[in-house]
């Protein structure tokens, strides 16, 4: 598909903005406290919780809220948070597509005075004076939690597990640390052997379609790891297509938590989900209040979260707001 012209590109975004701001008024008119948020984009369930958190908690904190989607494309961001810049917001919070490559825009954020807070993923910029703090998970502790249940789970199993990984997008933080942490886990016992990895781009569609190849390619699969539920989601179609029980057949871990996920979980197709919170509006917005008043905060600010089997799916399927 042809890559649309950068100034394209910019317009797009700061078309976004204007649609998407709240209130009249630009910039921080009327003394109210403004928040430019740069998101990812709407790749899976996930995602749209963690929007739709942000949104909410920005309304119910009386903060004004300029919102982009960046449709996961690193341009976007960038191009949105100098738009962001240029509107002279009070404070500039987004999740990073990818880990590298922020420091020009970041700089520029701090050259005019302008706080930064990272949410749900970090970047790996050397200079931790471009940002205020980071809000979200422990990606590696999640990957680590797949693995754990994987190594219980098949601990006693006779001849090699045979594992086919569905990873995130590539670059991502998450994707990065979740294999990594998994990763560092089943190194110690040689007969758990990732025979497939593959970037699934964390979209239930992707996740479908890089499946159907492995299923064709791979002999034998006895376990899916899968770095969002979306994923693993797709993965389950595919599975079934081909005539295997999944679940059973095929056993799948996965990280999010999202309903879909704890129903597939409670209905024996998924074996085990880690859960990585997206509700971080209301923390954001506690933070974006205190940065803006110059408050110091802590530089790493992680988010409480559990696991589910299929019995604490059941439970907590019916207060899942997500």
């Amino acid at each position: 598909m042809a890559r649309k012209p950068w100034t394209a590109i910019v317009a797009g975004v700061a078309g976004l903005l204007l649609l998407s701001a709240c209130g009249g008024g630009g910039g921080t008119g009327g003394g109210a406290l403004t928040l430019g948020f740069a998101q990812v984009g709407a790749e899976s369930g996930w995602r749209t919780a963690n929007t739709k958190s942000i949104q909410d908690s920005a309304k119910a904190a009386g903060i004004e809220l300029k919102f982009s989607d960046a449709q996961q494309k690193q341009e976007n961001q960038i191009a949105a948070i100098r738009s962001y810049i240029q509107q002279r917001v009070k404070v500039i919070a987004f999740s990073p597509v990818v880990e590298s490559g922020w420091d020009t825009v970041l700089k520029e954020a701090k050259t005019a005075n302008i706080p930064v807070i990272l949410t749900d993923r970090a970047v790996d910029s050397q200079d931790k004076s471009l940002y205020k703090t980071f809000l979200g998970s422990d990606f590696v502790a999640e990957g680590k939690k797949a693995g754990e249940w994987l190594a219980k789970e098949f601990g006693s199993a006779a001849g090699d597990v045979s594992i086919v990984e569905l990873q995130g997008t590539t670059g991502s933080a998450p994707a990065n640390d979740r294999k990594k942490g998994f990763a560092d886990v089943i190194a110690s016992n040689p007969k758990f052997k990732v025979v497939a990895s593959q970037t699934g781009e964390f979209t239930r569609a992707k996740g479908k379609e890089v499946m159907e190849a492995f299923l064709k390619s791979q002999p034998k699969i006895d376990v899916l790891y899968a770095h969002n539920d979306d994923m693993a989601l797709g993965a389950i179609e595919a599975i079934e297509a081909a005539g295997k029980v999944p679940g059973k057949d095929i056993k799948i871990v996965s990280v999010d938590g999202v309903r879909d996920a704890l129903q597939a979980l409670a209905d024996g197709k998924i074996n085990h989900v880690v859960e990585c919170n997206p509700l971080l509006g209301p923390q954001l917005m506690d933070l974006v209040k205190k940065v803006a008043a110059g408050e110091q905060v802590p530089p790493r600010i992680e988010t409480t979260e559990t696991e589910f089997d299929q019995a604490a799916a059941k439970a907590a399927l019916p207060q899942r707001q997500y």
